[in-house]
């Protein structure tokens, strides 16, 4: 789980969970944005582990930003990607407890399972079940805003989880053990 050695902008995450799940197709915010492939990626300020990791790559973009964005000092208003879900969501339970960042990308990210094999079923990867991500963190500055902003690379399905969307599955809904009765076939004929 170390970040790569190559690239202290590198990311490989933990298990976290994803939400607002835009992985299949892009999306934008409104008409006027471009769109883009996204994911929330949300995990549990227990994972002390996950959090050094992004806020290591979020001092290295910053110190990239130095460098090459920001005419060599550091910005006194620096956007950073990592969010307090207790904070900023305090009315959704899938943030409770949970730091969050939002990543995207202009290009489709790679999606596998624990095996490393593609995944083609969009169904199987939804708003609340559990993956790992590959991340980049990187320096902006646009319109007079200066941060830093997550690359969504790839992302590696771990398990299922309860769905995020409020929506349910039918087989779920369904799973009461019905069979029907003799008469149900002449109703609907």
């Amino acid at each position: 789980m170390a970040n790569n050695v190559n690239n202290p902008c590198k990311v490989i995450t933990g298990k976290c969970r994803l939400s607002y799940a835009h992985i299949w197709e892009p999306s934008s915010m409104d008409e006027k944005s471009p769109k883009k492939y996204s994911a929330c990626i949300i995990w549990p300020k227990s994972d002390t582990a996950m959090t050094k990791k992004v806020e290591a790559a979020m001092e290295a973009a910053t110190q990239d930003g130095i460098k090459a964005k920001w005419k060599g000092k550091k910005p006194a208003k620096l956007k950073l990607p990592m969010r307090d879900g207790d904070e900023e969501r305090p009315e959704d339970e899938a943030f409770q407890g949970c730091w969050f960042l939002n990543a995207n990308s202009s290009k489709q990210p790679g999606v596998v399972d624990l095996a490393r094999n593609a995944i083609m079923d969009q169904e199987e990867i939804y708003s609340g079940c559990y993956c790992r991500f590959s991340l980049m963190f990187y320096p902006f500055s646009s319109n007079g805003n200066n941060g830093v902003a997550v690359g969504l690379n790839n992302v590696q399905k771990i398990c299922d989880g309860e769905r995020l969307s409020g929506g349910s599955r039918a087989e779920d809904d369904f799973d009461d053990g019905y069979m029907g009765d003799g008469d149900d076939l002449g109703d609907i004929m």
